[in-house]
């Protein structure tokens, strides 16, 4: 494992309440630290909660969170980590309909479709539709899509304001 450090956030854009406390133990023991998340109602699904988590940890720690809540019924969430020291960073976004969706993200946000995946779209024949959807699918649209509900829900979510010191 590498020793250098990275930061990111795991965003639960929805939740049962039953399975709250399950996922911050699966977060903790991913991350080697108690997690105590703030639960707040998500509006855009009546019944259920939403919270976000900053964490700091090795590279490909974002990997771990997202595969060890990966499949969860009902349980939608996020998991971003920062570019870091040689290593680009990362988006992992599930869906109970969807599954998991993983995207390189560089150092300013943007994701990167990697090369193959570019030449594999190219080679619809001129098919503007079928580019469009291959495109779509390297980008990550369907979970983008499913996700933004629950995302804009969480806007008016509490804020932390983090400050660094020395």
């Amino acid at each position: 494992m590498s020793g250098v450090i990275t930061r990111g956030v795991l965003f639960v854009h929805s939740s049962t309440r039953a399975v709250c406390p399950h996922v911050e133990w699966v977060a903790g023991n991913v991350l080697g630290t108690r997690v105590s998340m703030d639960w707040t109602t998500q509006p855009a699904a009546p019944g259920m909660l939403r919270a976000e988590h900053s964490w700091q940890g090795p590279q490909g720690t974002g990997a771990r969170l997202a595969s060890a809540l990966r499949g969860w019924v009902h349980l939608r969430y996020e998991v971003t980590e920062e570019a870091s020291f040689a290593v680009d960073g990362g988006r992992w976004s599930h869906t109970p309909s969807l599954g998991i969706f993983h995207a390189v993200i560089d150092v300013h946000g943007n994701a990167m479709i990697p090369e193959d995946r570019i030449l594999a779209a190219l080679e619809c024949g001129g098919d503007l539709i079928e580019l469009r959807h291959k495109l779509d699918v390297a980008l990550g649209r369907a979970w983008d899509d499913e996700l933004e509900p629950f995302r804009y829900a969480g806007a008016g979510a509490p804020v932390r304001w983090l400050h660094q010191l020395g």
